[in-house]
């Protein structure tokens, strides 16, 4: 492996997650210019197996065994034919990621598919949910924590990122209850719905009238509560980071969490409307958090050239993360 093909293999991380996950895309700019790659490379990663998973793929369970089986080949023989998968085992040996978390992550993927010995279309509990989250989400958490850096040993860190790993997901099942269901998936606990009188047959009626009947609102505003209480547990764990890396995790928690209030001011009307944080909101939470990156500079910041040319700053970047 050289290094023009390992340069190249992060280039195609990093357009995948400027193509797929734009503010995402942008938050990165705040971390050093040496970080950023490896972050892009664990998102172009998850991303690939993810559309596989959500879209139409012939045999979903083969291909997703046939990823594993080319991950692990590549960790214990070095560099891969498939330009992900180089960049993302050059991460995982450089930043020491532990590789346990991506067999996490991909056995929770094997939930989402039909046929698979492990596949869940509904949870019945919390606890159910939360297993499922600790592959898809928790461990994603997990995975980003050596990048990031921390200012404590990195176990200590552990717990809040994957907190905050599953307050993110959370926020989108909540989100998207009428796409899941589109796709025969209920994220939502049974148990916790019941306890509102919201079962299956009720939340198909809500879908296809596109009307949030009573019940189902309580039993939203109830997860929502449990939604930020996950977000209070993660935010300590902030404080556990690499300084220069805060400003933008805590803007990705602050501007997640918006998205609960969103679906608040909509009436709840998760069938018709996708919640998102208005423009102006997510300028003033990006301004002030950016505005505290100046205090732990990444030395190119201010020069580098941004994803569509041009000098990007940190005022041009809050703007541009407000505008996607």
């Amino acid at each position: 492996m050289s290094s023009a093909q390992l340069e190249s293999a992060y280039r195609v991380c990093g357009r995948i997650a400027a193509e797929h996950g734009r503010t995402y895309f942008l938050a990165t700019r705040l971390l050093a210019a040496s970080r950023r790659p490896a972050v892009h490379a664990l998102y172009a990663f998850a991303r690939t197996v993810d559309d596989l998973v959500d879209h139409a793929v012939a045999e979903p369970a083969a291909e997703l065994d046939r990823i594993e089986h080319a991950l692990r080949t590549a960790l214990d023989r070095g560099g891969a034919d498939d330009p992900v998968l180089l960049a993302l085992t050059d991460t995982i040996e450089r930043y020491d990621i532990a590789p346990r978390h991506f067999w996490t992550f991909l056995e929770s993927m094997r939930m989402d598919i039909p046929g698979s010995a492990v596949y869940r279309d509904r949870y019945a509990t919390m606890a159910d949910l939360r297993d499922y989250m600790r592959g898809s989400a928790a461990a994603i958490g997990l995975q980003l924590l050596p990048v990031l850096g921390t200012v404590v040993p990195r176990a200590a860190a552990e717990p809040a990122a994957a907190a905050l790993g599953e307050a993110f997901q959370l926020t989108n099942f909540l989100r998207d209850v009428g796409e899941d269901l589109d796709r025969g998936r209920v994220y939502l606990p049974a148990e916790d719905l019941a306890a509102f009188g919201v079962d299956h047959d009720l939340l198909r009626h809500c879908r296809r009238t596109g009307h949030t009947e009573p019940r189902l609102r309580r039993a939203l505003a109830h997860l929502i509560a449990v939604n930020r209480d996950l977000y209070r547990r993660a935010a300590p764990g902030i404080d556990l980071l690499d300084p220069r890396v805060r400003p933008a995790i805590r803007t990705a928690s602050a501007l997640y969490a918006d998205i609960l209030t969103e679906i608040e001011h909509t009436g709840y009307a998760v069938f018709t409307t996708r919640a998102t944080v208005p423009h102006h909101r997510r300028l003033r939470v990006a301004t002030a958090n950016f505005v505290l990156r100046k205090n732990h500079p990444a030395p190119s910041l201010r020069r580098e050239p941004g994803p569509h040319g041009g000098s990007l700053t940190t005022d041009s970047l809050a703007s541009r993360l407000a505008s996607e």
